[in-house]
């Protein structure tokens, strides 16, 4: 936990206290976002504070609090520093052994460390051994030996080949890119996240032909390309499309407002895909178009998203009567359309889809078109042609 006052410490700390095993403080943090706002290690030459934020957090909840540091210009402040968070009370001290101005290509200073390890009764967490001693899972120990500590914290080496804690010994590279590879898709892990995780693992070999596929990719599908693993993704999505469907048979999809109300509820099984609707219009249009043509309020719609999986569904209010669809959708927007397909379908009317008798909004939107055309045979039209396009973008509002 990353603090820099007391106040801030301890409301944060006393309203999380019964989710957590322990509540620790982060002054090692270099970084200028944490430093500019006097967090992270821009508390270090604030040694009053820290005295504050430690005690007011140790004699304040029931938890063990830990504090992590980087060590000072000098080691006799450095002990001096430590010496003092020891006083506070707390269960445990990591020691980042670099100086806040140094990064990962500077050497860690294990001397610092033992000789904190050394001055106080408290346990030693030594932090900062990646690379540089820490290779594979024999090392954790030295680094420990050498800097005298109760124990080890590991990083860097962990993000690059999380094997490194395999007393066996470190699997190959690519075998562990392809495990994680599977706990991501599994539990759904964000693509961007997953890739970002996969890239720190090849390090310097991004630019090899499989780094910069991976580079390339835009999705989890297209990760699982990049390493032969499509089948894989399909039966995973299938399970989970399977789960979906028994949940929602066994009635735990459901929209989150009282019983008595869902009674009230006109529901379907829809879906909006944009893929078979209009490019000009939506449901949600033909909708609103259709409540102004019978003076009617505009639609209201309510929207909830589900905890389990962040899915949204909303129910719409038309004329005093509500609709939604059972199924729930990936973004707010797309619950959105599906709720305005079921009361299209209940009342009877168009909602845009491909195929359908052509309507009068569909024909005011050509028309409008039509009467914007331009002469696209110099840059000035075709960039009013840009856009306008862009514009129509803009007016689609089923994109997430």
């Amino acid at each position: 936990m990353v603090g820099c006052s007391v106040n801030t410490a301890a409301d944060r700390s006393w309203f999380r206290e019964n989710d957590v095993a322990a509540i620790d403080i982060n002054m090692g943090c270099p970084k200028e976002y944490s430093t500019k706002g006097g967090m992270g290690a821009a508390l270090l030459s604030s040694p009053e504070k820290i005295e504050k934020i430690l005690k007011t957090l140790v004699n304040g909840i029931s938890k063990p609090v830990t504090c992590k540091i980087r060590i000072l210009p000098t080691l006799e402040a450095t002990v001096n520093l430590v010496k003092l968070i020891e006083r506070t009370g707390v269960a445990a001290i990591a020691v980042h052994g670099r100086k806040k101005e140094e990064r990962p290509q500077h050497p860690v200073h294990c001397d610092f460390i033992k000789a904190i390890s050394e001055a106080v009764s408290v346990p030693v967490i030594a932090n900062g051994g990646s690379q540089e001693i820490i290779r594979e899972f024999q090392d954790v120990e030295a680094f420990r030996s050498v800097t005298g500590a109760s124990s080890v914290m590991v990083a860097r080496a962990a993000m690059w080949n999380p094997s490194v804690f395999r007393r066996e010994g470190l699997l190959p590279l690519e075998d562990v890119m392809r495990d994680y590879i599977r706990y991501a898709v599994r539990y759904n892990n964000h693509h961007t996240n997953t890739k970002y995780c996969l890239c720190q693992m090849m390090r310097d070999q991004l630019e090899s032909p499989l780094g910069r596929k991976l580079h390339a990719t835009q999705s989890a599908l297209d990760i699982c390309e990049v390493f032969e693993m499509t089948s894989f993704y399909e039966s995973c999505q299938l399970s989970q499309e399977a789960m979906k469907v028994s949940l929602n048979i066994n009635g735990q999809e459901t929209v989150e407002t009282d019983n008595e109300e869902n009674l009230n509820v006109i529901q379907m099984a829809v879906r909006f895909e944009r893929k078979d609707y209009l490019p000009q219009v939506t449901p949600k249009m033909f909708l609103l178009e259709w409540c102004r043509k019978e003076k009617l309020p505009q639609p209201v719609y309510c929207t909830v998203q589900r905890s389990l999986d962040k899915f949204f569904r909303s129910v719409v209010s038309v004329n005093e009567k509500k609709y939604c669809s059972t199924l729930w959708d990936k973004s707010k927007k797309l619950a959105e359309q599906a709720a305005a397909i079921v009361c299209l379908r209940t009342l009877g009317l168009p909602e845009g889809k491909l195929g359908e008798e052509e309507s009068n909004l569909v024909r005011k939107r050509k028309r409008a078109v039509q009467d914007e055309s331009v002469d696209v045979t110099d840059s000035q039209g075709e960039e009013q042609i840009k856009k306008r396009l862009q514009s129509n973008e803009n007016f689609d509002d089923s994109k997430d």
